[in-house]
């Protein structure tokens, strides 16, 4: 076989595979919402409270620890699972409770949750809870939406920006 008609050959596949992957890569079109639709996000990264409270040593107890373990007061290092309960127009859309990372339990709770929503104007309720002795949602935020189709909400939670942000 000639070195011509092998360089050819070679050419006339690399144009074709790729005439392959141009159609593939704009075909079929790929929608990820309706025409209708808008999209709510909840992403969340929290170290929730410690799980229990410190206790103080005995000095009976302290006397028992190796010289550089003795600190007067013990605490657990768990941390507490951080529970959401998202509501659009009162219907529950998320309603869960993530567990802390790590072997120890000690890491931050991840959460992330991706849910197309209708157009249009709603009532958005989110609350949670990060602390495993109380029973109810100490942060709490309600707002009422207009939402544009194709929009996407953010719901993310930073105490020391306030607590819930939507945007």
């Amino acid at each position: 076989m000639s070195d011509l008609l092998r360089y050819a050959g070679q050419a006339f596949l690399y144009a074709l595979f790729a005439l392959v992957i141009g159609y593939f890569s704009t075909s079929p079109p790929y929608r990820m919402l309706e025409d209708d639709q808008a999209l709510l996000r909840l992403s969340l990264q929290h170290a929730g409270q410690l799980r229990f409270d410190c206790r103080q040593r005995s000095a009976a107890e302290l006397a028992k620890l190796a010289p550089n373990m003795r600190t007067a007061a013990d605490c657990p290092r768990e941390r507490s699972p951080v529970a959401v309960r998202v509501e659009l127009d009162q219907q529950a859309l998320i309603d869960e409770v993530f567990a802390p990372a790590g072997l120890s339990r000690d890491g931050a709770a991840a959460g992330y949750r991706r849910l197309p929503i209708q157009a249009g104007s709603h009532t958005l309720r989110v609350r949670i809870n990060d602390d495993a002795r109380r029973t109810d949602f100490p942060y709490e935020k309600s707002v009422t939406l207009d939402v544009r189709p194709g929009q996407v909400l953010l719901i993310d939670f930073r105490p020391e920006l306030g607590g819930i942000l939507i945007r």
